[in-house]
């Protein structure tokens, strides 16, 4: 018995060690994440700046409202729902790295879901976050590896590449989504066809096309959640019934 009480103090102390250690994880994450992203914010914004107000090129208010205001009604959405939608699987130090390499759904995303898939980690935990922040980091390297002889000799790569081949590339966003689909679902095949009635009924509805991916996502994730509630509640209720 005593035994058996020093091995519970034990796990626990190390339980509590290792939250405290990936609760400063986090806190160096933010601090870092924050610092770097507002760098590139700063660096971004120099040269419109410079443009506009140094070198005399402002090119008005108006038009400077009129293209933000149509920006936003393209892609505004996504400042809101890709950030959490992306959160569960890239965790906290993942969404601060992927959201400051960019490529987030054509690299980040399907990296991070194949490392979590490899080692067997749940999106959502610590193990899960550890995966896709290492996976996301060797991609931007590949990544930066590949694009510096692509931008060096890149219209000389168009220039032989067949026009047939050019235009499977506005494929290659649905492919990766539908690898990823396929990758997810198969751990609950039926979250995969929630997914997938909700995508083909959103393309056939008369609703906006910026709205389209939002209320995809929303209606999958609210139905896939509620369904998963209801069978944790059954699979507990089954469990007291046993056991009584």
């Amino acid at each position: 018995m005593a035994k058996t009480a020093e091995h519970v103090v034990v796990q626990e102390q190390l339980i509590e060690t290792q939250q405290q250690s990936f609760d400063a994880f986090h806190v160096n994450a933010h601090f870092w994440g924050r610092l770097t992203i507002g760098c590139v914010i700063v660096l971004s914004a120099a040269l419109p700046l410079y443009l506009s107000f140094v070198a005399g090129y402002h090119p008005g208010w108006q038009a400077i409202f009129a293209a933000f205001l149509a920006y936003i009604a393209l892609v505004g959405f996504a400042w809101v729902v890709e950030p959490v939608s992306y959160y569960a699987t890239l965790g906290v130090s993942g969404t601060y790295l992927s959201f400051l390499t960019g490529n987030i759904a054509n690299m980040c995303l399907p990296s991070a879901a194949a490392a979590q898939q490899v080692i067997g980690a749940e999106p959502g935990t610590r193990k899960g976050e550890v995966a896709a922040t290492l996976a996301i980091a060797a991609a931007s390297f590949m990544n930066i590896a590949v694009l510096i002889p692509v931008i060096l000799a890149g219209s000389y790569i168009l220039s032989v590449i067949p026009e047939s081949v050019q235009a499977a590339f506005t494929y290659i966003i649905p492919a990766i989504f539908g690898g990823m689909i396929a990758q997810l679902a198969m751990r609950k095949p039926l979250f995969g066809v929630i997914g997938i009635v909700f995508g083909i009924l959103m393309t056939q509805l008369p609703i906006p096309v910026f709205f389209k991916g939002l209320v995809c996502m929303f209606l999958t994730v609210i139905i896939c959640v509620l369904l998963d509630n209801k069978q944790g509640s059954k699979t507990k209720n089954e469990g007291e019934i046993v056991h009584e």
